[in-house]
């Protein structure tokens, strides 16, 4: 019991504290500070230490994930950025979501030579809003007079041959192997379903094929002409049955138009989202050698409308303005009883009338029904007024660009869809509907649902040329808000004459 309770390293513990107590308080202050300071130096360089090591870490993880992430992304970035055009690659969307978010990535070479000089293009100044609004007539005139003028020098430099009034202009063109990026944009499994797979598949090769040839189509009576480009793609026995003309196509081809003439894609469009099916597929497209490299529309070839003898996609139907008025009295072919033989209707049945009048009417599409402006208050400018055809207004006019396919005289085709889209509302033709009675049911359905718009995006943005070339979403939208209020105004007399809706199947 003798022994101490404290062990014997402890005295001099004990002895530190005793004189630190009996130190002055200024040392004890001071002494109390360094400590601290010690401490707080120690503290943070152990938290730094431990944030570093963290971010080490998290180095390793991210890359351990950048090594192993293309297993997981191959399904949808691989089919996605291999070629946007391909078929049935993409992500799985639904069918009637709006498109327009989505940009595809172009794709660069593998190799790419050093021995071969990009070709230099130049560049098209534009005015700010004349890719946002729609071409008056004025300005159709001119840029068909430059059309023409490249269309006349085209032909000097071409070799003429033919017989008969018909007569053709080739030039060989040598396809160029360069990487080539599809404009026609399709992101999901399937397109849009008012599009058939013929259409995107018509539409792929107006945009995509390469140009072999070029043959120019004219008539000797007549200034018109078509300029046709054969592509390089394999096609059906059905397709070379129809091939009447051999010498201006004999594969699948396309019919270019003049940059004035973009209606010609909006209104293929227009025709799948209504339900009608009665245009050709066209597509925007730039030709290098063609109008200084500007995006122009690009109709599908259909050589069942053009008869032999018929270069420049004449009437197929010879009607007056008298006799399509009686036709549509006696509801010709209806219910597919023949009519008389004296009755003075032509092949066309009755239903193909009410669907060409909705169409032509939503777009003011005036040379097929009214070709002398006998509708609307003309200008000077107008093509009718300019050739003396406005005083001509009576039962004895008569229709053009009435066609229809040699194999199919029941259905019309709808050719040579120059629509205005400057054309106000108080200043219509109205007498595009004048003797319709039934309108179609699908496509006053659409009307009426308040669906056009989204379907006209997602089907106009499958066309990244013709999207680009009107601006974009505003410009594109622009053109809508035309169709849009026509649309409201036909919804408006159809209610006031007592016009039906009904299914037309004929």
């Amino acid at each position: 019991m003798g022994k101490s309770r404290f062990p014997w390293w402890f005295f001099p513990y004990l002895r530190r504290t005793c004189s630190f107590r009996r130190c002055p308080l200024s040392n004890r202050s001071l002494i109390i500070a360094s400590a601290c300071v010690v401490y707080l130096l120690v503290s943070v360089s152990q938290i730094g230490y431990s944030q570093q090591q963290q971010r080490r870490d998290g180095r390793i993880e991210k890359d351990k994930y950048r090594h192993t992430r293309g297993l997981y992304r191959l399904d949808i970035t691989d089919s996605v950025d291999a070629e946007p055009g391909a078929a049935g690659v993409g992500v799985p969307t639904r069918s009637n979501v709006v498109y327009i978010t989505l940009k595809s990535k172009r794709l660069k070479p593998t190799h790419i030579r050093g021995t071969i000089k990009p070709k230099v293009r130049r560049k098209v100044r534009r005015k700010k809003n004349e890719a946002h609004s729609a071409f008056t007539q004025n300005k159709r005139g001119t840029m068909e007079r430059r059309a023409g003028q490249t269309q006349r020098s085209f032909a000097s430099n071409t070799s003429r041959g033919g017989t008969g009034d018909v007569y053709y202009n080739t030039l060989e063109i040598i396809p160029q192997a360069d990487f080539h990026i599809s404009s026609i944009r399709i992101y999901s499994q399937k397109a849009p379903p008012w599009l058939s797979p013929q259409d995107v598949n018509a539409m792929r090769f107006l945009a995509d094929a390469k140009v072999l040839r070029i043959n120019e189509v004219s008539r000797a009576d007549s200034s018109a002409s078509l300029l046709v480009f054969e592509g390089e793609t394999s096609v059906s026995t059905v397709d070379l049955l129809h091939a009447q003309w051999s010498r201006v196509c004999g594969g699948q081809c396309g019919v270019i138009c003049s940059p004035v003439d973009t209606t010609e894609v909006f209104a293929f469009h227009l025709d799948r989202v209504l339900g009608l099916n009665r245009t050709l597929p066209a597509v925007s497209r730039r030709f290098s050698f063609l109008h200084d490299g500007q995006p122009c529309p690009v109709v599908s070839w259909d050589a069942s409308i053009y008869p032999e003898g018929r270069a420049a996609g004449g009437s197929t139907v010879k009607l007056t303005w008298g006799e399509y008025q009686s036709s549509l009295k006696q509801r010709c072919w209806h219910r597919n009883i023949s009519p008389k033989p004296d009755s003075g209707c032509s092949t066309v049945h009755h239903y193909e009338w009410s669907k060409l009048a909705l169409f032509d009417f939503l777009l003011q599409i005036h040379n097929r029904l009214d070709q002398s402006c006998c509708g609307f208050r003309a200008r000077e400018e107008d093509v009718c007024v300019a050739l003396g055809h406005s005083d001509a207004c009576g039962d004895h006019v008569r229709l053009t660009h009435i066609v229809h396919r040699g194999h199919d005289p029941r259905r019309l085709v709808f050719t040579n869809n120059k629509g205005f889209f400057d054309r106000n509302e108080d200043n219509l033709d109205y007498r595009l509907l004048e003797g319709i009675r039934e309108l179609p049911e699908p496509a006053v359905s659409v009307l009426k649902n308040k669906r056009l718009r989204e379907k006209l995006l997602q089907s106009l943005f499958l066309d990244q040329t013709y999207w680009e070339s009107q601006g974009g979403r505003p410009g594109i939208d622009k053109l809508i808000d035309v169709v849009e209020r026509r649309a409201a105004v036909l919804l408006t007399y159809v209610d006031a004459h007592g016009i039906k809706a009904i299914a037309m199947n004929a």
